[in-house]
């Protein structure tokens, strides 16, 4: 798919942002909810700005959207109907565009890019389930849960959909049918473990999904182990010739039981070198990767 966003892929390397929920949790936001920061959007949506607009100031050139957990099942739980939904979800492309526009007027002549989240099926669980995939679900039924989502999002002209962290093949398979005709460029990024999917399957099985689909620009990993994003990204190149996408989390560990993170950080901007050689243009990070380390990340990867 020709797009300008496809255009800038081709140029040079593009820095994305860290994780959204850490600044928001840096900035006193508690975000123990089943809607996680996507909750901000009803309730603060000028703390979802603030917080792209931190990532802008550090370097980064692409924001991705509070809307990660954010699905027409997941609102109605919490009370709010299908309409207040979709004005949501849009408020989400709107909140990244405007920290934007911010950014732009601080910084100009900088092009600045906002890539709309829509997470897995098991992200609207919040159970933790996107870290398993195979949920009991055809693909026909993945499609039908996020084609309605996807709609909206795409309705909301952001420059690319990021579909993020993925477990697992069937999920792929029905994303990758649900932007079809949208008229938005989008990414595919795997959760993996290893040489594998979340769920166990083959990288290179998974990689290949994407191959073929026009509407996708770039194809990678996020919210893994640093570790785990070089072969990752030399595989997703080899087997599709896209542009490769790498965010992976800062290495450090999610205990359930207490519910915190343990562990060091072992994201090191200098590893961005190695993935940069071997295939990926759009670089930044996931969970616990704050402005700090896109701002290493930019000065390694200098903004176009």
């Amino acid at each position: 798919m020709t797009s300008d966003f496809a255009d800038a892929l081709a140029s040079g390397p593009l820095v994305l942002d860290g994780g959204l929920s850490n600044q928001l949790e840096a900035a006193g936001h508690d975000l123990g909810d089943a809607l996680w920061s996507a909750r901000l959007l009803a309730e603060d949506p000028e703390a979802i700005t603030r917080a792209h607009l931190a990532y802008f100031e550090a370097g980064a050139e692409v924001a991705i959207t509070s809307t990660y957990q954010a699905t027409f099942e997941g609102f109605a739980r919490r009370g709010t109907g299908r309409e207040r939904a979709a004005e949501l979800l849009a408020l989400g492309v709107e909140s990244a565009r405007e920290a934007a526009r911010r950014a732009g007027a601080i910084r100009p002549g900088r092009r600045l890019w906002v890539a709309a989240s829509a997470g897995p099926y098991g992200a609207m669980l919040a159970d933790g389930s996107e870290y398993r995939g195979r949920y009991g679900l055809a693909v026909a039924e993945l499609e039908r849960f996020h084609r309605p989502r996807l709609e909206v999002l795409a309705a909301a002209r952001p420059d690319v959909l990021a579909l993020e962290t993925v477990p697992d093949t069937d999920e792929a398979a029905a994303l990758l049918r649900a932007v079809r005709g949208l008229g938005v460029p989008a990414w595919l990024s795997y959760t993996v473990a290893g040489d594998r999917t979340r769920a166990g399957q083959p990288l290179e099985e998974a990689f290949a999904l994407a191959a073929d689909a026009a509407e996708v620009v770039a194809v990678g990993v996020n919210c893994c182990a640093p570790e785990d994003v070089s072969g990752a990204v030399e595989t997703a190149a080899r087997v599709t010739g896209k542009p490769v996408v790498a965010y992976p989390n800062s290495g450090e560990t999610w205990d359930a039981v207490s519910r915190s993170w343990r562990g060091r950080s072992s994201f090191a901007a200098e590893r961005v070198r190695g993935w940069r050689q071997r295939g990926a243009r759009l670089v930044g990070g996931c969970c616990r990767v704050g402005p700090e380390t896109i701002a290493s990340i930019a000065r390694v990867l200098p903004p176009q």
